[in-house]
């Protein structure tokens, strides 16, 4: 029953994980010469990136509490944990994605979204290749709430995550 009820829960974060990403890709940016747009998407990316904080750092805390949760409420947690990673690293893709597209010359080889997500994913795992990076200030200003996020919130959670995950089949025992 246990076990049923832990791959209900791998399929809903496989569902949101996938209906993040459609949202990811559907979600229309186009260039505003006046710029009302891009201070409209930056107050929403703005928005979303502190829910996600919320949202992140309050499952942290869940696990982080003497009483840690077990069975299925300890997979519910891991799950929204790890869905509300994706979706900081989604957001910030998307926030990445529209100053460069709003902005030309922000970014030096960050072009399509694709582009926006890999740089996104390399920026908030550290690894930073270097072929994609911020040239103007718009973009170093998100770039650095980037890193911040990525520091405080992202290796938090995914710490959290993966300690979970391999502690989990010893319980089991």
């Amino acid at each position: 029953m246990a076990n049923e009820s832990y791959r209900r829960q791998r399929r809903r974060a496989a569902v949101a994980v996938a209906l993040l990403l459609v949202a990811y890709f559907a979600v229309p940016v186009e260039r505003d010469p006046n710029g009302l747009r891009l201070a409209l998407r930056s107050a929403g990316t703005l928005v979303l990136v502190i829910v996600v904080a919320l949202l992140v750092t309050g499952q942290v805390r869940r696990q982080l509490t003497p009483e840690q949760p077990t069975g299925e409420a300890e997979s519910r947690a891991l799950v929204r944990l790890a869905v509300a990673l994706v979706a900081g690293l989604l957001v910030f893709a998307l926030a990445d994605y529209v100053v460069a597209n709003s902005r030309p010359g922000e970014f030096s080889g960050l072009e399509t979204r694709i582009d926006a997500l890999y740089f996104a994913l390399a920026t908030l795992t550290t690894v930073g290749y270097g072929d994609v990076h911020a040239q103007g200030q718009v973009a170093r200003v998100v770039l650095c709430a980037q890193m911040l996020f990525s520091i405080g919130v992202v290796a938090t959670g995914a710490s959290i995550v993966v300690k979970q995950m391999t502690q989990r089949p010893r319980r089991q025992r």
